[in-house]
């Protein structure tokens, strides 16, 4: 495809904060999609060894790190060149997104991120008790700010693949479960609509369900963390607790589980790494697998969402967790880190177009617990088509860089709606300009549930036989 469309046009500076694999993979659809003046567009990054897009494109390129420190000195002057709005997009890691949102509506300028990143630090912090560094704790920190200062320039935080895009595929499931179903409904306008018709069709759950086989074409090297992704990213929150949306069909706690005191509830901790929990799940590709529990905003984002009251009180939340299988080479790279008690590798390689053989990156939402058993809805991107039709990313990096483009637009179209998470913007609309670039985006559905295959378990383990999908069936313990 040659003839890509112009989907919104911005006359303002444009700030890409990182330029990591995903920024790299971001700016040309940007460029493709957006009508701008690449004079106007500033990348800043503490590595320069990616430059020679941006030199070759003629975009300004700013090799300074972006800390707590320098922030204000560093990037006021950049969002406030020239006249109109200015457009921070946050592709980073270290820094602070509730800071940049902060500073972003002081300036009166448009925001998104993928991510709610802290600043450099916290995810290792030994000082912190368990709870604190948890997602949960961060994404606290944003809705408190939207409290504090609603309205003024649209910031559209944790915009990517995961969180992202998955929550407009939620939407999109659930209407499909409707129309498969036999059960009429218009598409919901509010949240509690949402709600009302997820827990009308009979969700219990939902599994971001992700199964990454792409392949290297050299083996990994002992000593280095391969991903297709960025490899700080997926360390930081793989050494987070797990986290998950708790739903209301929930009989009782994991022994690990813990609750929050504070703030909207709608989720629990466990005590232990989300790169040492694994939980059972499905996609078509892999059909039956196991993946890690690792914390992720739309864990929290989601089950929030779907979240019914009367009265103050909750009757209706659904359980929703990541349950994700990232390339064979990222999961010996687990194992060798866990090997390591913990203690990150020295170097590290994220795979790019060039050093992948084949394979895809399947990343949907399965929804589970109706009539109809479960269902899968997402994209099946392969390495192939990503070479095809976008530059200098992978398919895990095209899933989110497309993700970021959508809530650009949207943000664009919508330029007063403040502080929004993705949950919160038009599904439908980012869907049709994401979905270009995601391959195949289909449904399935399955019979299969937690219970598959463990009758007759040499090492059995108890089995709640009265309900499938209690989160007790779901986690993987050592015996089993």
């Amino acid at each position: 495809m040659t003839d890509w469309p112009v989907h919104a046009r911005f006359d303002g500076p444009i700030v890409m904060v990182g330029y990591g694999s995903i920024g790299r993979g971001t700016l040309p659809l940007i460029l493709r999609h957006i009508a701008c003046d690449r004079g106007k567009i500033t990348v800043i990054d503490p590595d320069d060894s990616h430059r020679e897009m941006l030199d070759r494109e003629g975009i300004a390129f700013v090799n300074e790190a972006v800390t707590k420190e320098n922030y204000r000195q560093l990037l006021a002057p950049l969002l406030t060149a020239g006249s109109g709005r200015a457009f921070m997009v946050n592709l980073s890691v270290d820094v602070s997104s509730v800071a940049m949102i902060d500073l972003c509506k002081e300036l009166d300028a448009f925001y998104i991120d993928t991510v709610v990143e802290p600043w450099l630090g916290y995810y290792m912090d030994k000082n912190l008790p368990t709870e604190a560094r948890s997602n949960y704790a961060l994404r606290e920190t944003l809705l408190d700010l939207r409290r504090r200062k609603p309205g003024g320039p649209t910031a559209v935080s944790c915009c990517g693949a995961n969180p992202g895009m998955v929550s407009w595929f939620v939407k999109q499931a659930v209407l499909n479960l409707a129309a498969d179903t036999g059960f009429k409904t218009a598409v919901p306008a509010t949240r509690d609509e949402w709600a009302g018709l997820m827990r009308d069709l009979g969700v219990k759950g939902i599994h971001i369900a992700e199964r990454d086989t792409q392949r290297a074409k050299s083996p990994k090297p002992r000593g280095i963390f391969v991903n297709t992704w960025s490899v700080e990213g997926f360390l930081s929150e793989g050494l987070q607790p797990s986290e998950l949306g708790w739903g209301t069909h929930e009989a009782e706690l994991p022994p690990e589980g813990r609750t929050h005191d504070t703030g909207c509830g709608a989720a629990i901790y466990l005590l232990r790494p989300g790169a040492g929990t694994r939980v059972r799940s499905w996609t078509p590709t892999a059909d039956a697998q196991v993946g890690f529990l690792v914390t992720h905003n739309e864990s929290i984002s989601i089950a929030d969402f779907f979240t019914l009251r009367e009265a103050g009180k909750v009757t209706y939340r659904p359980t929703c967790h990541y349950a994700y299988h990232p390339c064979d080479d990222a999961v010996l790279s687990l194992h060798e880190l866990v090997g390591r008690q913990w203690k990150p590798q020295d170097d590290w390689i994220i795979l790019d177009e060039n050093q992948i053989l084949d394979g895809i990156d399947e990343l949907g939402v399965l929804l589970y617990g109706h009539s109809k058993n479960a269902y899968w809805y997402g994209s099946q991107l392969s390495i192939e088509e990503t070479r095809r039709i976008a530059p200098y990313q992978n398919a895990t990096g095209l899933q989110v860089t497309s993700a970021v483009l959508a809530g650009m637009v949207w943000a664009l179209e919508n330029p007063d709606a403040g502080i929004v998470e993705a949950d919160e913007v038009d599904f439908a609309r980012c869907l049709e300009v994401q979905m270009p670039y995601l391959g195949p985006v289909v449904g399935v559905y399955t019979d299969w549930t937690p219970l598959a295959g463990r009758e007759g378990n040499l090492f059995p383990d108890p089995v709640d036989v009265s309900d499938p999908w209690q989160f007790s069936n779901v986690i993987v313990r050592e015996t089993s």
